[in-house]
This record gives C-alpha cells, structure tokens and sequence, in this order.
C-alpha cells in the first residue's frame, strides 16, 4: 500500500500542468507603466517636484528627458494629433496679438531662466496677454463672461495645478503644462480660474483649457493687471529652452468669444 501510494503521488505530480512565468520582452517596458494616464501621472510628479526644489538637477533632466519620450510614445499609440505651426490657434478666445504686452520683446526676457530652479527661476522667457478686466473680477469688462484659454497647439496635458489658494507662495497659480510631441514643445499656462481639462488629457489647437484667473502669488495682487501667462519651451533631447514665439501668435487662428 505504501508503495502504490508513492507512486500514485508521482504521477499527479508530473502530471500536474505548469504555469510558466512569462519572461519580460528585451528592451520592452512593464505594462503598468505604459498607459497614458501613469507616465502623465510620473511627469506631474517630477514636475512638482522640481517645481518646490525637492530633486537634483542632474537626476531631475535625465528623468525629464526619459518621462517625454513615454508620453510621446503612448500618445502615438492612443491617437494623438500631429499638428504644425500653421494650425495654432491664439490662446484666448476673443482676443488677438493686440492683448500681447508691449514694450521690448513684448515681455519675453528668457536670460536667467532656467526650468529645472522651478518655482524660483529667473527671467521672464514669456508672454503676457491680457483681458478688459479693471474690476478685477476675471470677466471681461464688455460681456462680463469669463474669457477661455485655449489651447495654441495640440498635445496631451503633462502637468497642472488645480489646488492653489489665496496666499500660497506658487507663482504660477493653477496652472496647466501640455506637452506637444510633434513639434518637441512644452506649453504654459498659468494664472487660470477654474480648469477644464485633466491630467493625461489628449488636446488639439482649439479646446478649452481654463478661464483666465488672477491666481498665482504676484498676479493675485492688486498691482497686476488679469492676464495669461504663456511660455513655450523647446524640449528636444531633453532641453528645456525659451522659445521666441511672437510671430506665431501674429498668425495664429483666432477664436470668438462667448
């Protein structure tokens, strides 16, 4: 009997069906990390990061270049729009070139900045681009209706802050980042009021991205004028540099108002 059960345990056991673990593909990435919503979810992350001082430069640019070229890669895999120059549209609705700041360069002073000093950089590598609003109140000072930011380009939404309160020490307020892989560029948006689109958000030139606020610790103040604060930067091979886009907004489609 002792016998015949050991040879009966035996063959259960080379009869049994094995589950083979699965080996990892060479040079292919774990699939947790490669929906959209998680690598936007990883850039928001370092871009806060960077953004309060809590990461070292060289290991903050080495995992900003790695980061975009996921979020380029699952936008092409989940449709995401190529769209040119040609198809920006200017960033608030009724309005034209005419809001842009004067003065030299129209505002854009890109010496000093620098991407990765965050919430303390220098410079000014941007465009200001205001609305009729003497009160103060973020509605255009005619319609009294809030004035949408739109987005110039296409791309995904990387980055945004929706928390911002009176008193916070964030210059740029609620803010918005869209990444837009066919021309390598990072779009900002900041001082909005309520935000309209999400993390990980696919965008064309076009879409509603916000209204224009007042949030953000200087433009919150009585001194400053309601406007949007736009800087685009060119982030091929991991660069983070201020580009000079004027002549893009002189062209660039315009959208009614309300």
């Amino acid at each position: 009997m002792k016998l015949l059960y050991i040879a009966c345990m035996s063959l259960m056991f080379f009869a049994a069906p094995s589950f083979a673990v699965a080996e990892p593909v060479p040079g292919e990435r774990p699939a947790a990390l490669t929906s959209l919503p998680e690598v936007c979810r990883r850039f928001n992350d370092l871009n806060s990061r960077i953004r309060d001082g809590r990461t070292v430069k060289k290991s903050a640019r080495a995992e900003f270049r790695r980061l975009l070229a996921d979020v380029r890669d699952e936008y092409n895999r989940s449709g995401g729009g190529d769209y040119q120059r040609s198809d920006w549209v200017f960033p608030l609705s009724g309005h034209d070139v005419r809001a842009v700041g004067r003065g030299k360069r129209h505002g854009f002073m890109p010496r000093g900045y620098d991407f990765f000093s965050g919430n303390r950089h220098g410079g000014h590598p941007s465009y200001d681009i205001f609305i009729r609003d003497r009160n103060q109140d973020s509605l255009d000072d005619r319609s009294g209706k809030p004035v949408r930011v739109i987005s110039m380009t296409g791309g995904i939404v990387v980055a945004l802050e929706k928390d911002w309160e009176q008193g916070s020490g964030l210059r740029g307020g609620k803010y918005i980042w869209i990444y837009d892989p066919a021309n390598e560029l990072l779009v900002y948006y900041a001082h909005n009021g309520e935000l309209s689109v999400e993390l990980g958000e696919i965008v064309k030139p076009g879409d509603v991205l916000a209204s224009v606020g007042r949030s953000g610790l200087n433009a919150a103040k009585k001194r400053s004028p309601t406007h949007l604060h736009l800087t685009v930067l060119n982030v091929r091979e991991g660069r983070a540099e201020p580009l000079e886009v004027y002549r893009d907004l002189v062209r660039a489609r315009t959208v009614a108002a309300q």
